[in-house]
């Protein structure tokens, strides 16, 4: 696809290294600007959804998703031409996001219909020349992909201990990846998904997939008692696998742009969209699960 400001594809010719496949054995090392990352953000967010009103929460959801956004939007779309697509796309996701957390002031189905009716102008105005249709599902997608499963969150915190639920998903997810991080850099030798991913590795994966039951199991014991151990079992295996699809999702968008970061918002995760990619999954699978499995 060749347009005036959309993004052609990073073209890339096959690796020279014999062994690009094959991921060497390495020590654990630690690496200072992922934790002191942690160590600013966690107990603002900690503060932010355990003791501050709704409202609150609301604006740092809309904050996160229309960062992340602007980052997708980048990895499509050149940096001059970002506005006049944000233009749309903002207010797309800002409208799901006020129908979701105040669903008497905005219905979902409302919010839903001026989504389109604002798309549909875009494709017959602002929307480059050559790819008026691409442009606009570009959009569209942008918007569900981001907007509306990180929406879920607002759902999640209106629930009865609906903070203690958000920080259990963030809790298991970020615990999950941080340990599939390790192992695969500590004794990881296969990759998992080598044309994705070339640094994610099975044994990694492995890892996640025993500590995120086992951090799940924590919470229940420390603040959540309504989530069974059994519960734990199963959201355990289903964030670190679905944890791992929205990870290698952004990864294969990453790799259409030829880009290794959404971005550099945040030092040692990259952008936001790098952050919550593993989120954009769990944290729909767990309000449907607490809502119809319990």
């Amino acid at each position: 696809m060749s347009t005036n400001n959309v993004v052609e594809p990073a073209s890339r010719s096959p690796s020279k290294n014999p062994d690009r496949h094959i991921v060497r054995l390495s020590t654990l090392r630690f690496d200072s600007k992922r934790a002191y990352s942690a160590l600013v953000f966690l107990p603002l967010l900690y503060v932010l959804t355990r003791y501050l009103p709704p409202a609150a929460f609301f604006v740092f959801i809309t904050a996160t998703v229309l960062l992340a956004q602007w980052e997708f939007l980048g990895l499509f779309f050149e940096k001059r031409h970002l506005a006049r697509h944000a233009l749309v796309g903002f207010p797309g996701a800002l409208l799901l996001l006020i129908a979701m957390q105040w669903p008497t002031v905005l219905s979902f189905s409302l919010a839903l219909l001026l989504t389109l009716v604002g798309l549909l102008c875009y494709q017959i105005s602002l929307a480059p020349s050559g790819s008026r249709h691409l442009s606009m599902f570009i959009l569209l997608f942008g918007i569900l992909y981001i907007g509306y499963t990180l929406g879920h969150f607002l759902w999640l915190r209106n629930q009865n201990d609906g903070a203690l639920l958000v920080l259990f998903v963030l809790l298991v997810t970020w615990t999950g990846d941080t340990a599939a991080y390790y192992v695969g850099r500590t004794w990881g030798s296969r990759p998992l998904a080598p044309r994705l991913s070339p640094k994610k590795t099975v044994e990694g994966f492995l890892g996640g997939l025993v500590v995120a039951p086992l951090i799940a199991w924590l919470g229940h014991v420390w603040f959540l008692p309504t989530v069974t151990p059994v519960d734990c079992l199963i959201l355990g295996l289903l964030f670190t696998v679905l944890g791992l699809l929205g990870d290698l999702s952004e990864s294969a968008l990453k790799r259409y742009a030829g880009v290794k970061d959404s971005g550099s918002l945040i030092p040692g995760h990259g952008g936001m969209l790098d952050r919550v990619d593993s989120l954009l999954l769990n944290a729909p699978v767990f309000y449907y699960y607490m809502a119809f499995v319990q």
